[in-house]
């Protein structure tokens, strides 16, 4: 049997986490788009980057290989569930003032389509649906370059405000 090798290295996070904790969102997400800070430890980890960024969307983008596939040779679902949540809660974050933090309650994954290693690029999108004070939505959709979709999803998010308001 052949073996497979994937070698993996990430910057110690506690740079962006500090980061995180003083800027507002959308200039938290820029800075590390755009290399200002280091990428968070599960995108080096899955292979995906932050490639668009403006208030209540983001985009991410990334290419499934076959160290993601399940037993059944198809990318598990944890990698649609990564990639979802990470567009889902960044959209999110890019409307949240400095000092403002969120968790998510609940969220939904909708697979429509399998992936392999051929699928090739993909991106996630996630979109704002309701910036709430305590409670955010939003909506996610992962398609092909083509615009062929794999998978959707909608979130919500508890926000907690600065301290003091």
């Amino acid at each position: 049997m052949a073996e497979r090798r994937k070698t993996l290295t990430w910057p110690d996070p506690t740079e962006t986490m500090e980061a995180g904790r003083r800027m507002a969102g959308l200039d938290f997400l820029r800075a590390i788009m755009a290399g200002g800070l280091p990428l968070p430890a599960i995108q080096a980890s899955l292979d995906f980057r932050l490639v668009e960024i403006d208030e209540g969307r983001v985009v991410f983008k990334g290419s499934p290989g076959e160290y993601l596939y399940n037993p059944l040779g198809s990318v598990h679902g944890a990698y649609y569930a990564a990639l979802l949540d990470s567009a889902l809660g960044c959209a999110i974050h890019t409307l949240l003032p400095a000092g403002a933090h969120y968790t998510t309650l609940e969220y939904k994954v909708n697979m429509v389509r399998a992936m392999d290693k051929d699928t090739g690029p993909l991106l996630a999108e996630g979109t704002v649906v309701h910036p709430g004070r305590r409670v955010a939505t939003s909506e996610a959709r992962i398609v092909d370059e083509a615009g062929k979709l794999y998978a959707h999803g909608t979130c919500a998010c508890m926000v907690f405000p600065p301290e003091g308001d």
